[in-house]
This record gives structure tokens, C-alpha cells and sequence, in this order.
């Protein structure tokens, strides 16, 4: 875990600013990753986000809003965040809040379309660019489309192909789908959930086979070799950073992403702790909390 006490971020964002070599230093865990930035461009590290803001307590990949980042390239939307990868053509993670109110009677879109929001002269994936025929895997939802029913508009944006990645069918419609559903059980009764998803590793099983990645003209798209996802419950209220306690329920798994998966059992048969994410990972999540309270969450 990275620890940045609030009171001295100022200083750390002062520093990255003053040294492109510290900079550098900065991010070297990243680079063994997908996370490599541009040093000479000024690192900005928004720590502070508004409440019910999927980053509220923190951006695990300090992600810009950046062409200069285009491996950790932030985008933020009504409906959700993401750190988008430019070389895996996936999201590092995508990031929501979820409650209640996010839960109405619109009807599923199934409108895959490309993201127009990234930079011009970046490639959009397409609907068509997973070719499931060939390789067997579908447009996995990161967040969920069934967690974005309060309008059409809201809905139809979880079908961007930046909210997507190669998931195994079995995955996706069986053990994945099975932990959104708990997710908005938990909304329905009255909780707020702060979520991450992503995926983890390169390599995946299909209905077609083991595939590392979708050839495309413009590369290849990253076949993950795990889905995980990370999830902070609190009941609905106010002043949720305050409210966030040792106790807090979390909720953190790394499910296989291949067929078969759900002869395991249900997602919980895959729960692990959010430190092991953030090692496999390279992220820090939960980074703004007060470090006592982060590492019990995370432990």
C-alpha cells in the first residue's frame, strides 16, 4: 500500500511537479505494468473527489485525463470512471457508485457502441472487434448494465466498449453475474456500494479456446486471465468518508476468467483480500482513508 496522509499531499504534488527524475520514481511501479506515463508531462494527483464519486477515496492508478497517459489515461462520465490502456484496448479498471436510485425500470440497451470520447486519433473498438465466433468470449460488462436502470441514457452508456472486456461466457453470464446481482440486493436493501473492476493477467479460456488477446488491424486486445472486483458497502447516508470504519463490510475476488469457472461454486468460492489485488495489481485502492482504517479494509 501507498500511503499518502492528506496532510501531506500538497507536498508530494508540489514535489512531482519540481523533478521530472522524481516523477519518474514515482511511477516506477507502474511500468512493470500498463500504467507508464509520460515524465515530462506535470503530474496532477486529484486527491480529493466529491462524495458518491466512484473516486472518492481515491484514484488506485493516480490516472490522468491525458492523451500523455494514453496507458493510464483517465475518463470520467455520469455513469462511471475508467483508466483506459491505449496498447490493451481494455480499461485498467472502471470504477461506480452504486445505490438504489441507480436502479429503475429502463430497458437494456444491447447497443454496443465505440467510446467518441477518447482522443481522436486513437482506435475505438467496435461491437464487431471481439469477433466471438473466432475467439468465444463476450463483451463483459464492467459496470454492469443492470446497475445503470434509472434512464435509457444511463444504460445505453454502460455499453461502451470501454466498459468492456473479453470475459469467458461463463464468467460472465454465470459467476459474475451472480455477484452483480448481490451487489444491487445489497443496494435494494438500503446500502451505497463504491465498486472497481478490471481485469488481471493476460490469457483466458473461451468457447473457442485459450486465447491471450483478439487480433484486430490496429493490435490486440488484451484476453485478461482473471476478472476482479473490489466493493466498499456502507448504509445509505451522508459524510461517507467519515463514516468508513475498521469494520466497514468489503468485499474483494479474482475469479478465473475460462469455462467452467462456476463448477467452484458461486463468486464466493474466489474472494481474496484487497491486498493481494493491489500487489498483483500494482494499484492502491482506498488510498485517501486514514491508514489504520486502509489497512484493515485491505487485510
Amino acid at each position: 500500500m501507498r500511503k499518502h496522509p492528506l496532510s501531506l499531499c500538497l507536498l508530494l504534488l508540489l514535489t512531482l511537479q519540481g523533478s521530472a527524475e522524481k516523477q519518474i520514481d514515482y511511477f516506477e511501479g507502474y511500468e512493470t505494468q500498463f500504467y507508464q506515463t509520460n515524465p515530462s508531462t506535470p503530474q496532477t494527483i486529484p486527491f480529493e473527489y466529491a462524495e458518491n464519486d466512484p473516486l472518492h477515496f481515491g484514484n488506485p492508478t493516480d490516472a490522468l485525463a491525458d492523451p500523455s497517459s494514453p496507458n493510464n489515461y483517465l475518463m470520467i462520465k455520469p455513469q462511471f470512471s475508467l483508466s483506459y490502456n491505449k496498447d490493451t484496448f481494455t480499461a485498467n479498471w472502471v470504477a461506480w457508485h452504486l445505490c438504489k436510485n441507480d436502479i429503475g425500470d429502463a430497458d437494456r440497451s444491447n447497443k454496443f457502441i465505440a467510446d467518441k470520447e477518447l482522443p481522436q486519433d486513437w482506435y475505438a473498438l467496435k461491437k464487431a472487434d471481439y469477433k466471438f465466433t473466432a475467439y468465444g468470449f463476450d463483451r463483459g460488462h464492467l459496470c454492469p448494465s443492470a446497475d445503470r436502470t434509472s434512464s435509457a441514457q444511463d444504460n445505453q452508456q454502460t455499453f461502451l466498449m470501454t466498459n468492456m472486456i473479453p470475459q469467458a461466457p461463463d464468467c460472465n453470464r454465470n459467476t459474475w453475474k451472480k455477484l452483480e446481482e448481490y451487489e444491487r440486493d445489497l443496494a435494494q436493501k438500503g446500502n451505497e456500494l463504491y465498486i472497481f473492476a478490471g481485469g488481471l493477467g493476460k490469457g483466458g479460456t473461451g468457447n473457442s479456446g485459450y486465447f491471450e488477446g483478439i487480433l484486430i488491424d490496429q493490435g490486440e486486445i488484451l484476453v485478461p486471465q482473471y476478472c476482479w472486483k473490489i466493493i466498499l458497502v456502507l448504509p445509505e447516508g451522508d459524510d461517507d468518508f467519515n463514516r468508513v470504519t475498521q469494520d466497514s463490510q468489503v468485499i474483494a475476488v479474482c475469479i478465473p476468467n475460462k469455462q467452467g469457472c462456476q463448477e467452484a461454486g458461486s463468486w464466493n468460492a474466489y474472494t481474496c483480500t484487497i491486498d493481494y489485488l493491489e500487489e498483483q495489481l500494482s494499484m492502491d485502492f482506498f488510498e485517501l482513508l486514514p491508514d489504520e482504517i486502509e489497512a484493515a479494509l485491505e487485510d
